[in-house]
């Protein structure tokens, strides 16, 4: 309560926090536009059936299942965003775009808006011809004017969506794509726990409580593996002006358990489930196509082992892959040397970076293991229990403490930078 009443004392915050929060509201006021032409009950209906495509609005926050102006969500821009941080490892003018610093990384921002518009075009086209093939009577009469239409329109919503994302983050109290979809997946959960209510029956009271047991392990998990840091010890060498002597204060270098947070879980569902949503074209027709895609969509299914597996894999390995483009070793060594630093034992310059490189990839590895377990620990439980929401909240929460998390941080930082300011 003291932070908090700190937090709301200082104007410029507390006026940074107001306007992320009317962010989100214009968010969740967006996301109750219907698109016109689309019959919304039939479509309740047909995500209810359909995991995949129900998982999909869960974390949109029932923009699908309205079937809104921002349908989509963020996305196409999360996929445009994992497509050029693989090309930036794999094409030089791109990598050396990446090493330019802050202007560079705004090239690379602006070819990832840019990419986001046909990506979102794309999968617009490909969610519309997906819902108007489904036998409910979803959309009806699906001509080229009204096709192309609905798909400029939520192209607009996901555009919408990415430039408030970036309006939050440049206030820096939270990522504004991962702030997005957590008001998306708490705009659901009353809704979850009312239906969760609304069926509870005596002979569930061990379900419950497994859940609830699960709920905490999940949040203790989380926090742990977001708090947990190794300190590296850093000295400072004396410097003597004169009949002063300066410098030689000793300090740490803090190396975190994971330093990706919540983006490999982001990245992870978005990359395991486009398999899924492109055989689900395909499921209704004829042939091998339709064998195979029906293949794709039961071995992808969440209630399945190879789910499991890939979305295990796919966690540990995105957070190696996110923390290798976000930490540096040989930048950080070359910052220590500038500044007269090094770490006790180690040289400075090559050896320093490679030694901050190896403990870094050291922690990594009960880092990710450890994220990738919580992941997947809800669809562990729920293959002994049977209970069928708790991949969902399992997810949900899992990113829901994650953003909080990182978001209390960001505003504890600038907590203290402007109390330093008053100084």
């Amino acid at each position: 309560m003291e932070k908090i009443r700190r937090v709301w004392q200082t104007t410029a915050l507390r006026n940074n926090i107001l306007f992320v929060v009317a962010m989100l509201v214009i968010f969740r006021i967006a996301a109750h536009i219907p698109v016109p032409g689309v019959n919304t009950e039939n479509l309740r209906r047909f995500l209810e059936g359909n995991q995949i495509l129900g998982l999909l609005n869960i974390f949109s926050g029932g923009t699908m299942e309205n079937f809104s102006i921002v349908l989509m969500g963020v996305g196409p821009y999360i996929t445009a965003s994992i497509i050029f941080q693989l090309l930036t490892m794999v094409i030089p003018s791109l990598e050396e775009l990446s090493k330019e610093g802050e202007s560079g990384q705004q090239k690379i921002n602006l070819y990832t808006r840019l990419a986001t518009v046909p990506l979102s075009f794309l999968q617009a086209f490909g969610m519309i011809k997906l819902l108007s093939n489904a036998q409910y009577g979803i959309i009806t009469d699906l001509s080229m004017f009204k096709l192309v239409s609905i798909m400029i329109t939520v192209t607009a919503g996901t555009i919408f969506l990415m430039w408030i994302g970036e309006l939050i983050t440049e206030r820096k109290v939270g990522n504004g794509v991962s702030l997005l979809i957590f008001a998306g997946i708490v705009a659901s959960l009353p809704r979850m726990v009312q239906s969760a209510l609304a069926n509870y029956t005596s002979s569930d009271v061990y379900l419950y409580l497994v859940y609830l047991v699960l709920t905490i392990v999940t949040i203790v998990g989380v926090v742990v593996i977001s708090e947990g840091q190794r300190n590296i010890p850093v000295n400072y060498a004396k410097q003597i002006r004169g009949n002063r002597t300066f410098g030689g204060a000793k300090t740490h270098l803090p190396l975190r358990l994971n330093m990706a947070g919540v983006i490999p879980i982001i990245f992870a569902i978005s990359v395991i489930l486009f398999p899924s949503m492109i055989a689900q074209f395909f499921v209704n027709g004829t042939g091998r196509s339709a064998q195979l895609a029906q293949w794709v969509v039961s071995v992808l299914s969440d209630t399945s082992a190879v789910y499991a597996i890939l979305y295990f894999s796919l966690v540990v390995g995105f957070t190696y892959f996110y923390t290798a483009v976000i930490f540096h070793p040989q930048k950080m060594s070359e910052n220590l040397q500038r500044q007269g630093a090094f770490i006790p034992g180690i040289r400075p310059g090559r050896e320093t970076g490679e030694y901050l490189g190896k403990t870094m990839s050291r922690l990594l590895l009960p880092g990710s293991l450890f994220l990738g377990l919580i992941a997947v620990l809800p669809l562990i439980v729920r293959s002994f229990t049977g209970a069928q929401s708790l991949a969902i909240g399992g997810t949900s929460l899992l990113i829901v403490v994650s953003v909080a998390i990182e978001t209390t941080k960001q505003i504890e930082a600038q907590l203290t930078m402007y109390e330093y300011d008053r100084v």
